[in-house]
């Protein structure tokens, strides 16, 4: 097995191509790829688990010739490659998830969790050559920066992956002002005060410092200068769950049950100059506690996070295991139990393992909970729930949103129909009569043209971003009005303070399936008296 070239010369992703044969090729031989290099994969089974693989005879006439080749996607994870060429020890795994009874098929190797008594040594994998190991130019670069909004709305916090040690260099970030008309060069003030606020920008650098005082390595990234709390312009803020990772080589991963996230990323990405702001609400890469499947993750969004703010949530697959202090129990985050997702982005909570916290962005304020803890009445929770949808000013922040993983009011998933409801447990319940309280959008779809007057919480359901689909109950309430299974996202536009847009987009092509608009209407205050014109909302 040999690589056509013996080094990877990008920063953080870089395609390979592998060369490989063998003189009894078999239908049952697969290509693996393993970081660090050096991998223990002698008998009985296979010790360390793969990165990704794929089936030999992916390479036409593999099996005739007994030679193939393949083209891989490698991205910088902070050590050297190989790829090795197995027989056997692949297996059709029925695979199911304990959020989601949902059954679906996932290729896997045979790794060192596996019990020895039940499996056929025969069919253990059995290692047929490495190749020699290859390496990213600089493995220890800082790669995929992630943006996000800080505490406040002038605040930017910036995280990235580095594999360099505190003892070897130390982290540092270096920022600017660039103005539209200013011929390239960053245009500078005193205090690093921005000479306009019209078309600006902020330039970001970032990257390690070497104890030698050599600059070992970083990126650049951009990204427009965030709206204050009530400031009337047009923000734009993108909504999904739900989406996983996929590889872009066509090989497998464990957990490969993500088929639509690389069309919702790829969506974004074309799109990038017409969003302003990304929440992700919780179930980010899926990884079930494989560090290199959250890098994967972070290397796919690299090109939005590196330009937008990407807020997330925690769900169950970051957060699940039982007896860890979450409020479900399973397995679902692979015993992950929110650390990695605590490390890799940041989120202005005031206790990172406590995931809920508050974002002001111009017109809209944002609550994002962590329906992972336990949100009912009288928690350290709901006091914060109640907290931020009470203290905004909605004269000036009309759009208040609050956001959550699990479904909170209305769902048409078989799951919840077999178990005779809408909605996860102890959901709505708790948390409507805030809502409407403080007259919160949660993100219900109304009747297809329906126009009117209401005073309801509206509700809306997003988590299609990538991962399976689930199937739709077989009960059909009276709000399911039309069913399409498929991918997508939404996207929400305020306008001004009176009028919100509410789009769905699929995945696909990018274009409007379904919207909807909110009209708030504030009268004249002068005409009012204390029992009477309450802000009334128009939607259609």
């Amino acid at each position: 097995m040999n690589f056509a070239s013996s080094a990877c010369y990008g920063q953080d992703t870089e395609w390979v191509k592998v060369k490989y044969g063998r003189t009894t090729p078999s239908v049952d031989d697969w290509i693996a790829v393993f970081s660090p290099a050096d991998f223990n994969g002698e008998d009985p089974k296979l010790c360390t688990a793969p990165i990704k693989f794929q089936y030999a005879n992916y390479s036409a006439n593999y099996i005739y010739w007994g030679k193939g080749s393949i083209k891989l996607q490698l991205i910088n994870q902070r050590s050297d490659f190989s790829v090795a060429l197995f027989t056997s020890g692949l297996d059709n795994v029925r695979h199911r998830s304990s959020s989601d009874p949902a059954l679906f098929y996932t290729l896997h190797a045979v790794t060192s969790f596996s019990d020895p008594s039940l499996i056929d040594r025969s069919m253990q994998p059995k290692l047929i050559a490495v190749s020699e190991p290859i390496s990213f130019k600089n493995p220890k670069a800082p790669v995929f920066p992630r943006l996000a909004q800080g505490k406040t709305h002038d605040e930017m916090a910036v995280t990235w992956t580095s594999g360099y040690d505190i003892d070897e260099a130390y982290p540092f970030v270096e920022w600017g002002a660039v103005v539209s008309g200013a011929g390239g060069q960053a245009a500078r003030a005193p205090a690093g005060r921005s000479p306009s606020t019209a078309a600006a920008c902020t330039t970001t650098r970032l990257g390690t410092r070497c104890r030698t005082g050599l600059w070992c390595g970083g990126r650049s990234t951009r990204s427009v200068l965030r709206p204050s709390p009530g400031q009337k312009s047009l923000q734009r803020v993108i909504v999904f769950g739900d989406m996983g990772k996929a590889e872009r080589d066509g090989s497998n991963e464990f957990a490969n049950y993500q088929p639509g996230s690389l069309n919702t990323t790829d969506t974004l990405i074309k799109d990038l100059d017409n969003y302003d702001i990304v929440f992700h609400i919780g179930d980010l890469p899926y990884a079930n506690g494989y560090i290199s499947q959250w890098d994967q993750f972070t290397a796919q969004v690299a090109d939005i996070t590196a330009k937008k703010p990407y807020m997330i949530a925690s769900g169950n697959h970051e957060r699940t295991w039982t007896n860890s202090g979450g409020f479900y129990d399973g397995k679902d985050s692979g015993g992950e139990c929110g650390v990695p997702a605590e490390t890799y982005y940041y989120y202005p909570a005031e206790n990172r393992a406590k995931f809920w916290y508050k974002v002001d962005y111009g017109m809209f304020r944002f609550c994002i909970a962590d329906s992972e803890h336990d949100w009912r009445v009288g928690t350290e929770q709901y006091k914060f729930i109640e907290q931020c949808l009470s203290t905004v000013d909605r004269k000036h922040q009309p759009w208040l949103i609050f956001a959550a993983h699990r479904v909170l009011g209305y769902s048409s998933n078989a799951w919840y129909g077999m178990e005779g409801s809408y909605e996860e447990p102890e959901g709505r319940e708790h948390l409507q009569k805030l809502w409407q309280k403080y007259r919160s959008q949660c993100m219900t779809s109304e009747k297809s043209h329906y126009s009117g007057t209401m005073n309801g919480t509206i509700h809306v359901v997003a988590g299609g971003g990538g991962s399976h689909l689930s199937d739709y109950s077989t009960a059909i309430p009276m709000w399911s009005i039309y069913r399409d299974l498929d991918f997508g996202f939404v996207k929400l536009t305020a306008f001004n303070h009176s009028s919100l847009l509410f789009e769905y987009k699929k995945s696909s092509d990018g274009k409007v399936y379904d919207s909807f608009t909110i009209d708030r209407d504030y009268r004249d205050v002068l005409s009012c008296v204390h029992d009477s014109c309450f802000p009334t909302t128009l939607a259609s």
